[in-house]
Protein backbone atom coordinates (compact mmCIF):
# COMPACT_ATOMS: atom_id res chain seq x y z
CA UNK A 1 0.00 0.00 0.00
CA UNK A 2 1.24 3.60 -0.88
CA UNK A 3 -0.27 6.48 -0.31
CA UNK A 4 2.04 9.71 -1.96
CA UNK A 5 2.10 12.75 0.03
CA UNK A 6 0.02 14.26 -3.08
CA UNK A 7 -2.32 11.59 -2.60
CA UNK A 8 -3.03 13.73 1.48
CA UNK A 9 -2.88 16.88 0.46
CA UNK A 10 -4.40 17.82 -2.98
CA UNK A 11 -5.08 21.43 -3.72
CA UNK A 12 -8.68 21.69 -4.54
CA UNK A 13 -11.96 23.97 -3.37
CA UNK A 14 -13.69 24.08 -0.83
CA UNK A 15 -16.25 23.16 0.88
CA UNK A 16 -15.72 19.57 1.33
CA UNK A 17 -13.55 17.57 -0.07
CA UNK A 18 -15.64 14.16 -0.36
CA UNK A 19 -18.70 16.16 -1.43
CA UNK A 20 -17.22 19.25 -3.37
CA UNK A 21 -14.10 17.93 -4.94
CA UNK A 22 -14.91 14.06 -4.77
CA UNK A 23 -17.86 15.01 -7.11
CA UNK A 24 -15.72 17.22 -10.05
CA UNK A 25 -13.19 14.38 -9.87
CA UNK A 26 -15.78 11.65 -10.49
CA UNK A 27 -17.19 13.68 -13.05
CA UNK A 28 -14.14 13.97 -15.25
CA UNK A 29 -13.35 10.46 -14.80
CA UNK A 30 -16.79 9.79 -16.23
CA UNK A 31 -16.00 12.49 -19.20
CA UNK A 32 -12.73 10.00 -19.74
CA UNK A 33 -14.91 6.84 -20.26
CA UNK A 34 -17.08 8.60 -22.74
CA UNK A 35 -14.05 9.77 -24.60
CA UNK A 36 -13.10 6.20 -24.74
CA UNK A 37 -16.50 5.00 -25.57
CA UNK A 38 -17.52 4.29 -29.51
CA UNK A 39 -21.03 5.42 -29.04
CA UNK A 40 -22.08 8.68 -29.72
CA UNK A 41 -23.85 10.87 -26.81
CA UNK A 42 -26.45 13.07 -26.75
CA UNK A 43 -26.78 14.10 -22.95
CA UNK A 44 -25.64 13.79 -19.30
CA UNK A 45 -27.88 12.87 -15.94
CA UNK A 46 -26.37 12.57 -12.68
CA UNK A 47 -28.04 11.28 -9.09
CA UNK A 48 -27.02 12.33 -5.83
CA UNK A 49 -27.03 9.34 -2.78
CA UNK A 50 -26.87 8.93 0.69
CA UNK A 51 -24.89 11.70 2.38
CA UNK A 52 -24.13 13.36 -1.36
CA UNK A 53 -28.05 14.22 -0.95
CA UNK A 54 -28.80 14.98 2.14
CA UNK A 55 -25.80 17.62 2.58
CA UNK A 56 -25.40 18.10 -0.96
CA UNK A 57 -27.05 21.38 -1.56
CA UNK A 58 -24.97 22.77 2.21
CA UNK A 59 -21.68 21.51 0.71
CA UNK A 60 -22.49 22.43 -2.88
CA UNK A 61 -22.29 18.96 -4.42
CA UNK A 62 -24.47 19.12 -7.07
CA UNK A 63 -22.41 22.84 -8.60
CA UNK A 64 -19.15 20.79 -8.35
CA UNK A 65 -21.33 17.84 -10.44
CA UNK A 66 -22.46 19.58 -12.60
CA UNK A 67 -18.73 22.00 -13.38
CA UNK A 68 -17.15 18.08 -13.02
CA UNK A 69 -19.05 17.34 -16.16
CA UNK A 70 -18.65 20.17 -17.89
CA UNK A 71 -14.70 19.91 -17.44
CA UNK A 72 -14.19 21.90 -14.52
CA UNK A 73 -10.90 20.41 -12.39
CA UNK A 74 -10.46 20.88 -8.10
CA UNK A 75 -6.69 21.72 -8.78
CA UNK A 76 -7.17 24.04 -12.03
CA UNK A 77 -9.92 25.87 -10.88
CA UNK A 78 -11.09 29.48 -11.35
CA UNK A 79 -14.21 30.30 -9.86
CA UNK A 80 -14.61 33.35 -12.71
CA UNK A 81 -14.74 31.11 -15.52
CA UNK A 82 -17.02 28.78 -13.68
CA UNK A 83 -19.69 31.37 -12.98
CA UNK A 84 -19.68 32.01 -17.01
CA UNK A 85 -20.33 28.52 -17.50
CA UNK A 86 -23.27 28.12 -14.80
CA UNK A 87 -25.21 31.48 -16.37
CA UNK A 88 -24.79 30.23 -20.16
CA UNK A 89 -25.50 26.23 -18.87
CA UNK A 90 -28.71 27.75 -17.15
CA UNK A 91 -30.34 28.98 -20.06
CA UNK A 92 -28.87 26.97 -22.97
CA UNK A 93 -29.07 23.55 -21.31
CA UNK A 94 -26.09 22.22 -23.09
CA UNK A 95 -22.52 21.79 -22.65
CA UNK A 96 -19.55 21.02 -24.94
CA UNK A 97 -16.68 19.19 -22.50
CA UNK A 98 -13.07 19.29 -24.46
CA UNK A 99 -13.13 15.95 -26.72
CA UNK A 100 -17.16 15.54 -26.76
CA UNK A 101 -19.74 17.30 -28.66
CA UNK A 102 -22.44 19.24 -27.54
CA UNK A 103 -24.57 17.45 -24.53
CA UNK A 104 -27.72 18.39 -22.95
CA UNK A 105 -28.16 18.77 -19.47
CA UNK A 106 -30.99 20.56 -17.61
CA UNK A 107 -29.42 21.57 -13.78
CA UNK A 108 -33.36 21.32 -12.95
CA UNK A 109 -33.82 18.46 -13.82
CA UNK A 110 -30.86 15.97 -15.27
CA UNK A 111 -29.24 16.68 -11.21
CA UNK A 112 -31.60 14.25 -9.02
CA UNK A 113 -30.96 14.32 -4.96
CA UNK A 114 -32.48 10.80 -4.52
CA UNK A 115 -33.14 11.39 -0.41
CA UNK A 116 -34.77 7.91 -0.39
CA UNK A 117 -31.72 5.51 -1.53
CA UNK A 118 -28.66 4.69 -0.46
CA UNK A 119 -25.94 2.90 -2.38
CA UNK A 120 -24.37 -0.03 -0.73
CA UNK A 121 -21.15 0.69 -1.59
CA UNK A 122 -20.38 3.81 0.60
CA UNK A 123 -22.09 6.83 2.47
CA UNK A 124 -21.42 8.93 -0.19
CA UNK A 125 -22.56 7.53 -3.44
CA UNK A 126 -23.52 9.40 -6.99
CA UNK A 127 -24.36 7.90 -10.41
CA UNK A 128 -23.22 9.10 -13.72
CA UNK A 129 -25.38 8.70 -16.83
CA UNK A 130 -25.09 9.40 -20.68
CA UNK A 131 -27.80 9.25 -23.21
CA UNK A 132 -28.45 8.88 -26.44
CA UNK A 133 -30.75 11.13 -28.75
CA UNK A 134 -33.78 9.27 -27.45
CA UNK A 135 -32.96 9.99 -24.54
CA UNK A 136 -31.89 6.53 -23.03
CA UNK A 137 -29.11 5.78 -20.89
CA UNK A 138 -25.92 4.12 -22.90
CA UNK A 139 -23.17 4.52 -20.29
CA UNK A 140 -23.34 4.65 -16.90
CA UNK A 141 -21.05 4.73 -13.82
CA UNK A 142 -21.18 4.19 -9.47
CA UNK A 143 -19.05 6.47 -8.38
CA UNK A 144 -18.15 6.66 -4.46
CA UNK A 145 -16.09 9.52 -3.19
CA UNK A 146 -14.47 8.04 -0.12
CA UNK A 147 -13.11 11.07 1.75
CA UNK A 148 -10.22 13.59 1.44
CA UNK A 149 -10.76 13.82 -2.58
CA UNK A 150 -10.35 10.02 -2.70
CA UNK A 151 -12.97 8.74 -5.71
CA UNK A 152 -13.47 5.05 -6.71
CA UNK A 153 -15.80 3.67 -9.09
CA UNK A 154 -18.18 0.74 -8.31
CA UNK A 155 -16.16 -1.73 -9.43
CA UNK A 156 -12.97 -0.83 -7.59
CA UNK A 157 -14.25 -0.39 -4.11
CA UNK A 158 -15.73 -4.18 -4.54
CA UNK A 159 -14.10 -6.63 -2.19
CA UNK A 160 -11.77 -8.57 -3.31
CA UNK A 161 -10.69 -6.30 -6.34
CA UNK A 162 -7.05 -7.08 -7.02
CA UNK A 163 -5.21 -3.10 -7.04
CA UNK A 164 -2.50 -2.35 -8.77
CA UNK A 165 0.19 -1.41 -6.42
CA UNK A 166 2.70 0.32 -8.74
CA UNK A 167 6.64 -0.33 -8.31
CA UNK A 168 7.89 -1.44 -4.95
CA UNK A 169 9.22 1.14 -2.81
CA UNK A 170 12.17 0.64 -0.20
CA UNK A 171 9.56 0.95 3.15
CA UNK A 172 6.40 -0.20 2.66
CA UNK A 173 4.63 -0.05 6.08
CA UNK A 174 1.59 -0.61 6.15
CA UNK A 175 0.89 -0.16 10.27
CA UNK A 176 2.15 1.80 12.98
CA UNK A 177 4.34 -1.15 14.28
CA UNK A 178 5.88 -1.87 11.12
CA UNK A 179 6.72 1.84 10.46
CA UNK A 180 8.47 1.32 13.98
CA UNK A 181 10.01 -1.65 12.92
CA UNK A 182 11.46 -0.52 9.43
CA UNK A 183 12.92 2.75 11.54
CA UNK A 184 14.37 1.16 14.16
CA UNK A 185 16.46 -1.70 11.92
CA UNK A 186 17.21 1.67 8.93
CA UNK A 187 18.13 3.92 11.48
CA UNK A 188 15.87 6.45 9.68
CA UNK A 189 13.41 8.91 10.78
CA UNK A 190 9.52 8.50 9.55
CA UNK A 191 10.40 11.47 7.39
CA UNK A 192 13.41 9.66 5.75
CA UNK A 193 11.43 6.73 4.88
CA UNK A 194 8.78 8.28 3.64
CA UNK A 195 11.10 10.41 1.67
CA UNK A 196 12.65 7.62 0.35
CA UNK A 197 9.49 5.89 -1.04
CA UNK A 198 8.54 8.90 -2.74
CA UNK A 199 11.62 9.37 -4.34
CA UNK A 200 11.21 5.95 -5.60
CA UNK A 201 7.74 7.00 -7.27
CA UNK A 202 8.14 9.93 -8.45
CA UNK A 203 11.55 11.54 -8.28
CA UNK A 204 13.50 13.90 -5.93
CA UNK A 205 12.85 17.13 -7.88
CA UNK A 206 9.13 16.47 -8.20
CA UNK A 207 8.71 16.13 -4.19
CA UNK A 208 10.26 19.13 -3.89
CA UNK A 209 8.63 21.52 -5.99
CA UNK A 210 5.17 19.81 -4.40
CA UNK A 211 6.11 19.37 -1.04
CA UNK A 212 6.88 23.50 -1.14
CA UNK A 213 3.65 24.32 -3.16
CA UNK A 214 1.39 22.44 -1.11
CA UNK A 215 2.56 25.06 2.14
CA UNK A 216 2.50 28.23 -0.38
CA UNK A 217 -1.11 27.25 -0.90
CA UNK A 218 -2.04 26.15 2.42
CA UNK A 219 -0.24 29.13 3.85
CA UNK A 220 -1.75 31.76 1.55
CA UNK A 221 -4.86 30.42 2.66
CA UNK A 222 -4.07 31.20 6.13
CA UNK A 223 -3.34 34.85 4.65
CA UNK A 224 -6.17 35.24 2.77
CA UNK A 225 -8.73 34.04 5.57
CA UNK A 226 -6.46 36.30 8.32
CA UNK A 227 -7.60 39.80 6.22
CA UNK A 228 -11.10 38.78 4.92
CA UNK A 229 -14.39 39.38 6.97
CA UNK A 230 -18.20 39.57 6.26
CA UNK A 231 -21.12 37.04 5.99
CA UNK A 232 -20.36 33.27 5.04
CA UNK A 233 -22.29 32.49 2.05
CA UNK A 234 -25.11 29.09 2.72
CA UNK A 235 -27.86 31.33 4.68
CA UNK A 236 -26.47 30.73 8.19
CA UNK A 237 -25.42 34.54 8.21
CA UNK A 238 -21.91 33.13 10.24
CA UNK A 239 -19.83 35.76 10.13
CA UNK A 240 -16.29 35.69 9.71
CA UNK A 241 -14.20 35.89 12.83
CA UNK A 242 -10.50 34.87 12.18
CA UNK A 243 -9.46 38.75 11.19
CA UNK A 244 -11.08 40.65 13.96
CA UNK A 245 -9.06 38.28 16.50
CA UNK A 246 -6.31 37.92 14.43
CA UNK A 247 -6.41 41.92 14.84
CA UNK A 248 -6.98 41.82 18.19
CA UNK A 249 -3.59 39.74 18.96
CA UNK A 250 -2.02 41.73 16.67
CA UNK A 251 -2.38 44.70 18.60
CA UNK A 252 -1.68 42.38 21.87
CA UNK A 253 1.85 41.57 20.97
CA UNK A 254 4.30 43.18 22.99
CA UNK A 255 2.68 43.87 25.73
CA UNK A 256 3.65 42.20 29.15
CA UNK A 257 -0.04 41.52 30.49
CA UNK A 258 -0.47 39.09 27.36
CA UNK A 259 -1.88 35.84 29.24
CA UNK A 260 0.52 32.39 28.38
CA UNK A 261 -2.74 30.58 27.01
CA UNK A 262 -3.27 33.53 24.07
CA UNK A 263 -0.51 31.23 22.39
CA UNK A 264 -4.11 28.97 21.59
CA UNK A 265 -5.54 32.07 20.23
CA UNK A 266 -2.74 31.74 17.61
CA UNK A 267 -3.28 28.29 16.78
CA UNK A 268 -7.30 29.18 16.73
CA UNK A 269 -7.00 31.89 14.60
CA UNK A 270 -4.67 30.00 11.71
CA UNK A 271 -7.35 27.02 11.87
CA UNK A 272 -10.43 29.46 11.44
CA UNK A 273 -8.93 31.39 8.36
CA UNK A 274 -8.34 28.69 6.60
CA UNK A 275 -11.77 26.68 7.40
CA UNK A 276 -13.53 30.04 6.92
CA UNK A 277 -11.87 30.48 3.56
CA UNK A 278 -12.94 26.60 2.73
CA UNK A 279 -16.50 27.81 3.56
CA UNK A 280 -16.69 30.21 1.34
CA UNK A 281 -15.46 27.56 -1.82
CA UNK A 282 -12.06 29.33 -1.63
CA UNK A 283 -8.62 27.53 -2.94
CA UNK A 284 -7.44 25.11 -0.04
CA UNK A 285 -5.44 22.12 0.64
CA UNK A 286 -6.91 18.60 1.96
CA UNK A 287 -5.18 17.65 5.09
CA UNK A 288 -6.69 14.92 4.95
CA UNK A 289 -9.64 16.57 3.48
CA UNK A 290 -11.54 20.00 3.65
CA UNK A 291 -13.48 19.57 6.62
CA UNK A 292 -10.30 19.40 8.57
CA UNK A 293 -7.87 21.40 6.53
CA UNK A 294 -6.89 23.85 9.30
CA UNK A 295 -5.69 22.01 11.64
CA UNK A 296 -2.36 21.00 9.97
CA UNK A 297 -1.78 24.86 8.49
CA UNK A 298 -2.25 25.72 11.91
CA UNK A 299 -0.16 23.48 13.41
CA UNK A 300 2.85 24.19 10.94
CA UNK A 301 2.01 27.94 10.97
CA UNK A 302 2.80 28.20 14.59
CA UNK A 303 5.46 25.99 13.92
CA UNK A 304 7.00 28.41 12.25
CA UNK A 305 5.95 31.81 13.83
CA UNK A 306 6.01 30.76 17.57
CA UNK A 307 8.75 27.99 18.27
CA UNK A 308 12.35 28.96 18.82
CA UNK A 309 14.74 27.83 16.42
CA UNK A 310 11.90 26.83 13.97
CA UNK A 311 13.19 26.58 10.10
CA UNK A 312 11.93 26.81 6.83
CA UNK A 313 14.04 23.98 6.09
CA UNK A 314 12.20 21.20 8.21
CA UNK A 315 8.53 22.06 6.16
CA UNK A 316 9.23 18.67 3.77
CA UNK A 317 9.92 16.74 6.75
CA UNK A 318 6.88 18.05 8.67
CA UNK A 319 4.55 17.42 5.80
CA UNK A 320 6.10 13.80 4.74
CA UNK A 321 5.81 12.95 8.58
CA UNK A 322 2.11 13.91 8.58
CA UNK A 323 1.59 12.19 5.20
CA UNK A 324 2.72 8.58 6.48
CA UNK A 325 0.51 8.81 9.63
CA UNK A 326 -2.69 9.89 7.20
CA UNK A 327 -1.73 6.82 5.07
CA UNK A 328 -1.68 4.44 7.89
CA UNK A 329 -5.80 5.63 8.90
CA UNK A 330 -6.70 5.75 5.47
CA UNK A 331 -5.93 2.68 4.57
CA UNK A 332 -6.39 0.94 8.04
CA UNK A 333 -9.78 2.97 8.93
CA UNK A 334 -11.28 5.81 6.99
CA UNK A 335 -10.50 9.69 6.85
CA UNK A 336 -14.36 10.08 6.02
CA UNK A 337 -16.75 12.00 7.94
CA UNK A 338 -19.59 10.45 5.91
CA UNK A 339 -18.00 6.95 6.70
CA UNK A 340 -16.69 7.87 10.41
CA UNK A 341 -17.97 10.81 11.65
CA UNK A 342 -15.60 13.83 12.40
CA UNK A 343 -13.01 11.33 14.61
CA UNK A 344 -11.94 10.25 11.03
CA UNK A 345 -11.55 14.05 9.70
CA UNK A 346 -10.53 16.56 12.68
CA UNK A 347 -9.24 13.38 14.54
CA UNK A 348 -7.30 12.28 11.45
CA UNK A 349 -5.59 15.71 11.16
CA UNK A 350 -4.64 16.02 14.72
CA UNK A 351 -3.08 13.02 14.48
CA UNK A 352 -0.87 13.95 11.35
CA UNK A 353 -0.32 17.40 12.70
CA UNK A 354 0.79 15.91 16.03
CA UNK A 355 3.41 13.58 14.24
CA UNK A 356 4.59 16.10 11.85
CA UNK A 357 5.22 18.68 14.81
CA UNK A 358 6.71 16.28 17.25
CA UNK A 359 8.99 15.00 14.19
CA UNK A 360 10.58 18.69 13.29
CA UNK A 361 11.03 19.34 17.52
CA UNK A 362 13.57 16.31 17.34
CA UNK A 363 11.11 13.37 18.29
CA UNK A 364 11.90 9.88 17.49
CA UNK A 365 9.92 7.90 15.43
CA UNK A 366 8.55 6.05 18.54
CA UNK A 367 7.37 9.63 19.86
CA UNK A 368 6.07 10.64 16.98
CA UNK A 369 3.73 7.46 16.95
CA UNK A 370 3.12 8.40 20.71
CA UNK A 371 1.96 11.85 19.30
CA UNK A 372 -0.33 10.61 16.78
CA UNK A 373 -1.92 8.51 18.55
CA UNK A 374 -2.19 10.48 21.68
CA UNK A 375 -4.20 13.20 19.40
CA UNK A 376 -6.40 10.28 17.76
CA UNK A 377 -7.23 9.12 20.92
CA UNK A 378 -8.49 12.21 22.51
CA UNK A 379 -10.71 12.51 19.15
CA UNK A 380 -12.46 9.20 19.25
CA UNK A 381 -16.55 9.34 19.23
CA UNK A 382 -16.87 12.85 17.70
CA UNK A 383 -19.76 13.16 15.36
CA UNK A 384 -20.03 14.84 11.97
CA UNK A 385 -23.17 16.98 12.51
CA UNK A 386 -22.93 20.03 10.09
CA UNK A 387 -25.80 22.71 10.77
CA UNK A 388 -27.69 22.99 7.39
CA UNK A 389 -25.17 21.02 5.93
CA UNK A 390 -22.67 23.35 5.79
CA UNK A 391 -18.84 23.23 6.25
CA UNK A 392 -19.24 25.92 9.30
CA UNK A 393 -20.54 24.85 12.45
CA UNK A 394 -19.01 23.43 13.93
CA UNK A 395 -16.84 22.64 11.95
CA UNK A 396 -14.35 26.12 11.89
CA UNK A 397 -14.31 26.19 15.50
CA UNK A 398 -13.47 22.37 15.77
CA UNK A 399 -10.00 22.71 13.52
CA UNK A 400 -9.06 25.55 15.78
CA UNK A 401 -9.34 23.04 18.68
CA UNK A 402 -7.98 19.60 16.58
CA UNK A 403 -5.32 22.32 16.24
CA UNK A 404 -4.52 22.68 19.91
CA UNK A 405 -5.28 19.50 20.91
CA UNK A 406 -2.23 18.24 18.12
CA UNK A 407 0.28 20.84 19.53
CA UNK A 408 -0.69 19.16 23.41
CA UNK A 409 -0.29 15.69 21.93
CA UNK A 410 3.07 16.27 20.41
CA UNK A 411 4.03 17.94 23.37
CA UNK A 412 3.37 15.47 25.78
CA UNK A 413 5.10 12.54 23.73
CA UNK A 414 8.49 14.84 23.53
CA UNK A 415 8.03 14.97 27.53
CA UNK A 416 7.87 11.12 27.16
CA UNK A 417 10.16 8.18 26.23
CA UNK A 418 8.16 7.23 23.16
CA UNK A 419 6.92 4.49 25.45
CA UNK A 420 3.50 4.39 25.85
CA UNK A 421 0.27 1.90 27.21
CA UNK A 422 -2.04 2.35 23.90
CA UNK A 423 -0.29 1.65 20.48
CA UNK A 424 -1.07 4.23 17.45
CA UNK A 425 -2.56 1.12 15.17
CA UNK A 426 -5.08 0.00 18.25
CA UNK A 427 -6.60 3.12 18.08
CA UNK A 428 -6.97 3.04 13.97
CA UNK A 429 -8.72 0.03 14.70
CA UNK A 430 -10.98 1.51 17.08
CA UNK A 431 -11.96 4.39 15.72
CA UNK A 432 -12.93 2.47 12.71
CA UNK A 433 -15.09 -0.04 15.12
CA UNK A 434 -16.34 3.21 16.57
CA UNK A 435 -17.35 4.48 13.18
CA UNK A 436 -19.11 1.13 12.18
CA UNK A 437 -21.24 1.60 15.04
CA UNK A 438 -22.10 5.02 14.76
CA UNK A 439 -25.46 5.92 14.29
CA UNK A 440 -25.69 7.07 10.64
CA UNK A 441 -27.60 10.53 10.97
CA UNK A 442 -24.01 11.53 13.24
CA UNK A 443 -21.95 11.07 9.75
CA UNK A 444 -22.29 14.05 7.68
CA UNK A 445 -25.99 13.54 6.72
CA UNK A 446 -27.30 17.00 9.19
CA UNK A 447 -30.28 14.32 10.64
CA UNK A 448 -28.62 14.69 14.32
CA UNK A 449 -26.69 16.37 16.88
CA UNK A 450 -26.00 20.28 16.37
CA UNK A 451 -27.41 19.73 13.16
CA UNK A 452 -31.49 19.09 14.44
CA UNK A 453 -31.03 21.21 17.81
CA UNK A 454 -29.33 24.44 16.83
CA UNK A 455 -31.70 26.80 15.07
CA UNK A 456 -30.67 27.04 10.95
CA UNK A 457 -32.08 29.79 9.41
Amino acid sequence: MFLSVFDMFKVGIGPSSSHTMGPMVAAARFLDMMRASPFEFHGLRASLHGSLAFTGVGHATDRATILGLGGFLPDTYDDAKAAAFLTELATSHQMQPEGLNSLHFDPKADLIFDYDHSLDGHANGMILMATDAQGDVILQQVFYSIGGGFVLTEEELAPGKDVDEGAPVPFPFTSAAMMLEMANTSGKSVAQMKRANEVARGGAQNLTKGTARIWEVMNNCIERGLVRDGILPGGLNVRRRAKGIYDSLMAERGMNLVAPHTINDWMSVYAMAVNEENAAGGQVVTAPTNGAAGVLPAVLRYYLDHVPGAAASHIEDFLLTAAAIGGLVQFKASISGAEAGCQAEVGSAAAMAAAGLCAVMGGTPEQVENAAEIALEHHLGMTCDPVKGLVQVPCIERNGLGAIKAVSAASLALRGDGQHFVPLDAVIETMRQTGADMNEKYKETSLGGLAVNVPNC
